[in-house]
């Protein structure tokens, strides 16, 4: 009895043994199965944490989420991958070389293969389908088994989070720099009839660099009145958290957009949001104001130029009519057909210049085409050539100086100044011109310009004056050459704006020279740890230096002003931003206002910009997308790429810069039909 109850004894301890092996195996499974879980792409982001590790915890925002078991995946982890917006992915190449030098690809990360197709199709203003083209899958398969291509709805949906990503970037740039924004606003219709509005800004970040960015593309229902405008952009900017940044706003000449400056301009003041109660708040568009200066004198012209302009739309209107020109064309080898002509819009004054430019090139031909071409009776006599060669003359200072205005990289408003005082020099000279048709034109174009250019010098003078080789010198003269018995009124009369200016900056900013030095200083010791005697005495100094000046009764503006100019001769191509930058702890107010004054935009040709690319999104292969998904792509095109120019078969992207003839941004500036107040 005795060895049979060993045996059974035995036997249960076997069983016991077995049973735990089992369950250590069913715990080395389990383990398994959760390290397995956790070479998901997801986890690159996400740590566990807890006790028996079924929490993941963000490595960006440190949000807590439940994870592990059947009951929860890594989808709600891959989600909040999209949303948030302090995780850094990795970078777009994810390749890299082995140790032998050859190249291979690493896992493909799902999120950043999503937000790649995001950027290829904001950058190109691609349809939303794009991603569910059978050839693009194929290829996509062909090279990459395991990447994963979306629907049309979710790469939207896509888009749409990575707007909202890039949109809390922005505003947070927007609300930590230390002076105000500058704002452009048009309107635009799109090709479904539906009313567009876009707000642009134009600020100097914290590098002192000057940047354009498109604030909103909006949909903007009727009525387009001022009011209902205003309410409008005002709406935006309480949206972007900016109704207390704003400095000025830059619109075209339509009679709404007065109702508009002045309903938001005292909405503004409400809340104490403007410098000096908005009296440099509204800027009229440069190349408006120009178009409509020209368009005076042009109503000179009458039938002058119809000869010209029948003769360009014969020789046009049809094959063989084009082909005898060219057999008049051959006879005269100094003459390359390549340079073409065009014809004129009404609307356009630069398209006159351009069809004048284009025709007087071919004037002799002209004159032989009737020996060729019966039909054409419409041939301009030497008078008419002679004129029409006075009058292009004429138009082309204009002509280069709009496309200087219109079409340049977003210049400092430093340089508007000298335009504006360049185009009124020009009108008074052709004042006195021999010729009665150009004497009567400039008489008519200078009346506009005192209409509209008499008050707006002052904030043009403003950026002048802060141009270290400019200063008040430079506008005397220039006050001189108009009119030197007015000049030192209107001097002193500029001089009493800017200093009230600056005071009123002086009483805003909290900030002081001796302040920022210490600032500085404070930032200077903690990013070393050995303190150096010789940079804190420096720094004394400056501060002496500066509390020196404050005794003397002397403030950052009338010492800016009382030092020597630079040199034009050695500084022709000095970056103003720059200097400021390096002199803004000598001048810690007075930089924050140059700030201001230097980024305002005198045309609108920033918001007119979006319009070139919603063209491109909105057609009609493409004209029922919703305006929000149209602002996205436009909004993302503009933060991330810049403005877009198409040069027939080259694409490129530009931060700030927009060329005449490019995507017609350059004239639609000047071909829109202004209002007159």
């Amino acid at each position: 009895m005795a060895d049979k109850d060993d045996v059974n004894i035995t036997v249960s301890e076997n069983e016991f043994e077995e049973d735990d092996t089992e369950k250590q195996s069913e715990t080395v499974e389990v383990d398994k199965r959760r390290n397995k879980a956790s070479t998901a792409d997801c986890w690159k982001y996400f740590s566990k944490v807890g006790e028996e590790k079924n929490k993941a915890k963000c490595n960006g925002c440190n949000k807590v989420f439940a994870c592990g078991g059947r009951k929860y995946g890594t989808s709600h982890l891959n989600r909040h991958i999209m949303k948030c917006g302090k995780i850094k992915t990795e970078d777009i190449g994810q390749m890299m070389l082995d140790m032998q030098g050859k190249l291979k690809a690493n896992k493909i990360d799902q999120s950043v293969h999503r937000q790649l197709l995001c950027e290829l199709i904001v950058r190109h203003n691609l349809p939303y389908k794009f991603v569910e083209y059978p050839e693009l899958r194929s290829w996509i398969r062909y090279l990459c088994p395991d990447a994963v291509m979306v629907s049309r709805n979710t790469i939207k949906a896509d888009i749409g989070r990575l707007y909202e990503k890039e949109k809390l970037i922005l505003k947070t740039l927007l609300l930590s720099i230390p002076g105000r924004i500058c704002l452009t606003s048009d309107l635009w219709t799109s090709i479904n009839t539906e009313g567009f509005i876009a707000l642009t800004a134009h600020f100097v970040d914290l590098s002192w660099k000057l940047n354009s960015k498109v604030l909103n593309f909006c949909h903007m229902p009727p009525p387009h009145t001022g009011f209902e405008l205003s309410k409008k952009v005002y709406e935006l900017l309480q949206e972007w958290g900016l109704e207390k940044k704003v400095f000025s706003i830059t619109l075209d000449n339509a009679s709404a957009n007065d109702v508009l400056q002045n309903s938001l301009r005292t909405q503004l003041n409400l809340h104490n949001g403007l410098i000096c109660s908005g009296e440099f708040f509204h800027i009229r568009c440069c190349a408006h104001i120009l178009n409509l200066i020209v368009q005076e004198g042009l109503k000179v012209l009458g039938n002058t130029l119809d000869q010209i302009r029948n003769s360009i739309k014969y020789i046009r209107g049809s094959e063989t009519r084009t082909l005898k020109f060219k057999q008049c064309l051959d006879k005269f080898d100094d003459i390359d057909y390549s340079c073409g002509f065009c014809l004129d819009v009404p609307t356009r004054w630069n398209s006159t210049y351009l069809m004048l430019k284009g025709a007087l090139k071919y004037r002799r031909v002209f004159g032989s085409l009737p020996l060729v071409d019966e039909s054409y009776k419409y041939c301009p006599s030497e008078e008419e050539w002679d004129r029409a060669e006075k009058i292009c003359r004429f138009l082309m200072p204009f002509y280069d100086m709009t496309t200087l205005m219109s079409a340049t990289s977003y210049p400092t408003s430093n340089l508007y100044f000298l335009q504006v005082w360049k185009i009124q020099s020009l009108l008074m000279e052709n004042v006195k011109d021999g010729d009665d048709l150009i004497k009567k034109m400039a008489k008519l174009m200078m009346v506009k310009f005192q209409k509209y250019w008499d008050e707006y010098s002052v904030v043009l003078a403003f950026g002048a004056i802060l141009d270290p080789r400019m200063k008040l010198q430079t506008l005397a003269y220039c006050f001189d050459k108009i009119d030197p018995l007015t000049s030192e009124l209107k001097l002193a009369k500029i001089k009493d704006k800017l200093y009230n200016l600056f005071a009123e900056y002086s009483k805003s900013l909290p900030t002081t020279t001796s302040n920022v030095l210490k600032r500085k200083q404070g930032q200077s010791s903690s990013s070393s740890s050995v303190s150096l005697p010789h940079l804190s005495l420096f720094d004394e100094l400056k501060e002496c230096d500066s509390e020196l000046g404050n005794r003397i009764g002397k403030n950052q503006l009338e010492t800016y002003l009382e030092e020597p100019n630079l040199g034009f001769r050695f500084m022709e191509h000095m970056d103003v931003l720059e200097w400021w930058k390096n002199n803004s702890l000598r001048f810690s107010d007075l930089s924050v206002m140059a700030r201001d004054l230097l980024s305002i935009p005198i045309t609108t040709v920033a918001s007119e910009s979006s319009f070139s690319i919603g063209s491109r999104i909105l057609n009609k292969y493409r004209s029922r997308l919703l305006p929000e998904n149209v602002e996205s792509n436009i909004c993302l095109s503009s933060w991330k790429h810049g403005f877009v120019e198409e040069d027939g078969q080259n694409t490129t992207y530009k931060n700030l810069v927009v060329n005449e003839g490019s995507s017609g941004v350059a004239s639609n500036v000047i071909s829109m039909e202004d209002e007159e107040q």
